[in-house]
């Protein structure tokens, strides 16, 4: 009796640990604007952060559609422009990727080989969400044009009292 009494509550403690687990497990979405030069990061539909990014210059292809990471890497260093650090970067499709950059400068502007590349403290929080949320529940959407009407929830994150979410 004891012993299936055991049984039950280990049984009963796992499916709970399964539940909870589902519940907490957040949807990453990453909207990549190729005309404006912006990034925006939605968590569970509402928009948590904005950033200015440089994609491609002219010459060079940042390639556009819907992506997930493929793998990431904390300090990654180009084998094809010079050794050149990449740090935090997210790679979404072969040799592209998201990562930080020391040319802030250039945010908000075309600049790069075809990466999308963003303030080093910005990838560091993208990089962090990847881990903690898995990069099965991230999308990466990279648009030549962003109708800010058809993006996420706009409902202000501090009105929702999430402190993830802020």
């Amino acid at each position: 009796m004891v012993k299936k009494m055991r049984a039950v509550h280990v049984l009963g403690s796992l499916l709970l640990l399964f539940t909870v687990s589902q519940v907490s497990a957040k949807e990453v979405e990453v909207t990549i604007d190729l005309a404006k030069q912006r990034m925006e990061v939605f968590v569970d539909g509402y928009r948590k952060h904005k950033w200015k990014v440089s994609t491609a210059r002219k010459g060079y292809t940042t390639p556009v559609g819907d992506y997930k990471p493929l793998w990431i890497s904390r300090m990654h260093y180009s084998k094809k422009y010079d050794n050149a650090p990449m740090p935090y970067s997210i790679f979404f499709n072969g040799g592209y990727a998201i990562h930080g950059t020391n040319h802030t400068r250039r945010l908000g502007r075309t600049a790069s080989h075809g990466c999308v590349r963003l303030h080093t403290n910005n990838a560091r929080k993208l990089y962090k969400m990847v881990r903690k949320y898995g990069k099965k529940n991230m999308k990466i959407m990279v648009r030549r044009h962003v109708d800010d009407a058809l993006v996420g929830n706009y409902t202000s994150n501090l009105l929702m009292g999430d402190p993830e979410l802020n």
